[in-house]
């Protein structure tokens, strides 16, 4: 392909994408914001699919050095009631068809596997401008400017790109998660290490869930799930963190002390995350020379799909590309044409898990959904 390829967003869809176009020796630029790779923490543990984030690593090459990264036992699965009292518990049997791997290990793999040089970083996006035929002009804020032949927004939520598309923005959903860490828990809380386990645990309720994995070196990660209202998160003062750790335990009040040292006592300020959403099969006309992957694309609640489901339109789209090595328009069409009706599946999937984790029924919901599926294929949600 003569023209170059030009991705805003280094996370793992822009990163999968690009490594696809070197595998098809098509070149590729990369501009991330972030001054570097450890400039900032990179969230916590996924659970790798087979039909999506396998695939789309299988594509790039990567599928050895993805499976030396998994966190062996990290699939085991532990769901308590509000008091600490297990309903269903599901050691690992290290034959997890849904492996779990931290997401910076995964990133690191993605950017060892591309040439020096391919992303750059500190490049903030600041605006873009179409210059016909496909063209756009990217201005930074160190004050460069570039033009791209093809431009993909690989940028997230709140992509810049986007706007280029479709005059869709994300709309908060009610619901935020509530991100806490502790660390040295087998030393320092080890009852509440003991109740979380080698794997996942779930505490839900309706409104409400405590939802901490095990990652490695005896840290726990934690997602507070609330349902509540942008005026109640702005009341939280999220600054001071011991306020905002007493006020987000208070929602837990009867709660096993154990279950809510995960939130009182953790050793960084907690974080919220307000969960926002495009309209659901959000989808825009073909538009020259421009397209978008992942949460770009299709941002929606959290079901677990998010990563994988960015690796794959990565994946997908770099396919495309390489099959149409002379066409750009023809490329970004037919990946469009699977994008779009893919997208709207998972949607209705989202929203689902969302209310069987936090409806009026948890957690016997969540339970029932773990345990369905024809020979247990259902798996538990992901962070």
């Amino acid at each position: 392909m003569t023209t170059p390829v030009t991705i805003i967003g280094a996370g793992l869809g822009g990163l999968t994408l690009a490594r696809v176009l070197h595998v098809h020796g098509i070149p590729v630029t990369v501009h991330e914001a972030d001054p570097s790779a450890e400039s900032r923490t990179q969230g916590g543990q996924l659970d790798i699919h087979e039909e999506d984030g396998q695939r789309a690593l299988a594509d790039a090459g990567l599928t050895a050095e993805f499976r030396a990264a998994v966190h062996e036992g990290a699939d085991a699965a532990r769901v308590v009631d509000r008091h600490g009292t297990t309903l269903l518990d599901l050691p690992s049997d290290g034959t997890a068809v849904r492996p779990e791997v931290l997401r910076g290990d995964l990133r690191r793999i993605l950017l060892d596997s591309l040439p020096e040089g391919t992303v750059r970083w500190g490049r903030k996006l600041t605006g873009v401008r179409p210059l016909g035929d496909g063209r756009h002009e990217l201005a930074f804020a160190d004050g460069s400017t570039e033009t791209s032949g093809l431009l993909v927004g690989a940028d997230g939520a709140w992509s810049r790109i986007r706007p280029l598309l479709s005059d869709a923005r994300p709309e908060y959903i009610g619901t935020t998660f509530v991100e806490t860490y502790l660390y040295d828990v087998d030393e320092r809380y080890p009852a509440t290490a003991g109740l979380v386990g080698q794997g996942a645990l779930y505490a839900l309720a309706p409104g409400k869930g405590i939802v901490a994995h095990r990652e490695a070196g005896g840290v726990l990660h934690t997602y507070v799930e609330l349902n509540r209202s942008a005026e109640w998160v702005a009341a939280v003062d999220f600054t001071d963190a011991a306020a905002a750790s007493a006020r987000v335990a208070a929602e837990f009040e009867g709660w096993a002390p154990h279950l809510t040292a995960l939130i009182t006592e953790g050793a960084t300020a907690p974080v919220a995350r307000m969960i926002h959403t495009l309209p659901d099969g959000h989808r825009w006309d073909r538009v020259p020379g421009v397209t978008l992957i992942g949460d770009a694309a299709h941002l929606m609640p959290p079901s677990g799909d998010g990563a994988n489901l960015a690796m794959f339109d990565g994946a997908e789209l770099g396919k495309a590309i390489a099959a149409h090595p002379d066409d750009v328009e023809a490329a970004l069409t037919a990946y469009e044409k699977e994008l779009f009706p893919r997208s709207e599946a998972f949607y209705a999937d989202a929203h689902q898990i969302l209310d069987i984790c936090l409806g009026d029924r948890a957690p016997h919901s969540f339970i029932e959904f773990f345990q369905g599926g024809p020979d247990g294929e259902h798996q538990a949600p992901g962070r």
